[in-house]
């Protein structure tokens, strides 16, 4: 009988490639929702609509996701649900906390209850740790500092007591920035690739963008998402940091994808003081090398490759647009 996965978010970037490598191992795979109606893009162009069972439930509701684990009684659990934008989280702190906090301890106390034996992923962030003044790792002093920082690292905390006040099988891997063309355009990784087209195409455009000084530690998504799956399967279940632990400015993030495409970028970018964050995080980087020792994973892809496969990705979408 096929193993089953819970995907929580699995509409998202990370939940529809965490689905589409769950469906490639020969597991049964159900995607939850929060929506009657999701949006299935990403699965079309990932081929595999249709090939998982996406149910509707929201994971704050006790009794719907205690019946939904025991309709599907499944092995793994991933939660990667909730509101997933730091500028938005600004915007909007009590629907990111709720999304996060409650979502994350409801599955906790449901698992709890239900006496689940199987494994649960919980999606981290490196938001947790600020500024990084050295690579960080999960014995690394932690600073959030958005709401989102804030919501993901309550919730970090709550994982690793239900995992040794309760025993359940839970664990966190704590994502630094990690992209593909599967993105949502919001984010600022995909908003300068798609500018950047525009701007080949249109004589006049120009991309108005906020602080081009900070700096982020950039990985593939794809290779993510298998981290993910190695950290919740280990024989001794341990929190850890997933990255490139390569840090470079959104400066030369910029100047890499005009130069992909034959454009000078200060001539095309314009500054604008009201898409700054408030505050902001100027530095953020990992340290890869505990993933590295426990489990042998280094990621292959660094932010050059995440660059070039961004912008072949998206002039191949282009031409078929």
């Amino acid at each position: 009988m096929a193993r089953t996965a819970i995907v929580f978010g699995c509409t998202g970037q990370d939940g529809s490639l965490l689905c589409r490598s769950l469906l490639a191992q020969g597991m049964k795979v159900v995607g939850v929702s929060r929506s009657s109606n999701p949006n299935l893009d990403t699965h079309r162009k990932l081929c595999i609509a249709g090939e998982i069972e996406v149910t509707t439930a929201d994971i704050s509701d006790f009794r719907e996701i205690l019946e939904l684990l025991g309709r599907h009684q499944p092995n793994e659990i991933y939660n990667l649900a909730a509101q997933s934008s730091v500028g938005l989280s600004f915007q909007q702190p009590v629907d990111t906390f709720d999304s996060i906090i409650n979502g994350t301890i409801n599955l906790l106390e449901v698992a709890r209850f239900a006496e689940f034996n199987g494994l649960l992923y919980f999606a981290g962030s490196s938001e947790i740790f600020g500024n990084t003044e050295e690579p960080a790792s999960t014995k690394s002093r932690r600073n959030p500092r958005s709401p989102y920082a804030i919501a993901k690292d309550a919730s970090f905390n709550t994982v690793q007591l239900y995992r040794q006040a309760y025993g359940l099988h839970c664990v966190t891997g704590i994502l630094f920035n990690h992209e593909s063309p599967y993105r949502s355009p919001t984010f600022v990784t995909r908003k300068i690739v798609s500018g950047a087209l525009r701007c080949l195409k249109e004589r006049d455009c120009k991309l108005r963008l906020g602080d081009l000084s900070v700096a982020r530690d950039w990985g593939w998504a794809e290779e993510y998402v298998e981290a993910m799956q190695i950290i919740l399967r280990a024989d001794d279940l341990v929190d850890h940091v997933i990255c490139t632990g390569r840090m470079v400015t959104l400066e030369y993030f910029v100047d890499r994808v005009f130069s992909e495409l034959d454009i000078c970028w200060r001539d095309r970018v314009e500054l604008v003081d009201s898409l700054r964050r408030p505050s902001e995080i100027r530095c953020s980087v990992g340290d890869p090398e505990p993933m590295a020792l426990a489990h042998g994973w280094r990621a292959q892809r660094d932010v050059d490759d995440v660059i070039q496969l961004l912008v072949e990705s998206a002039r191949h979408e282009g031409l078929h647009s």
